[in-house]
């Protein structure tokens, strides 16, 4: 019998978090092995926040519910559920969640997420 074409994730990685945020890696290098790309459903607690990082892959973050502020290379743009946007590689980004509210949404990194490019800077 040959190899399936496809996959059913049923049990996405949960990242390991210390800052209230869920993470869970559907397809990807911690959850698949899957270095091409990656693909997460997030959940943004209130007053959350992350520093600056200039990640080696592009992302793209789709907000379902609640408000999700970007800050890249200067410029504050807020996303609200139904919304979308692609930030290309080397950006400089910082993320948060400055809102009352939970954010949930989906981010799609190409190349795949990984610790080691993200390129985090020290606050």
């Amino acid at each position: 019998m040959s190899e399936k074409r496809y996959f059913r994730q049923q049990n996405p990685f949960i990242v390991p978090t210390s800052d209230g945020k869920l993470i869970e890696e559907h397809i990807g290098q911690a959850s698949t092995g899957t270095s091409q790309y990656s693909v997460a459903h997030m959940v943004a607690p209130p007053q959350w926040s992350e520093p600056h990082q200039r990640p080696e892959f592009d992302e793209v973050t789709i907000v379902v519910r609640g408000r999700k502020r970007f800050e890249i290379d200067g410029d504050v743009v807020e996303l609200g559920a139904g919304e979308s946007l692609l930030i290309k590689a080397g950006a400089r980004v910082r993320y948060s969640n400055p809102f009352e509210a939970e954010c949930e949404y989906w981010s799609i990194c190409v190349p795949a997420f990984s610790p080691a490019t993200v390129n985090r800077e020290e606050e």
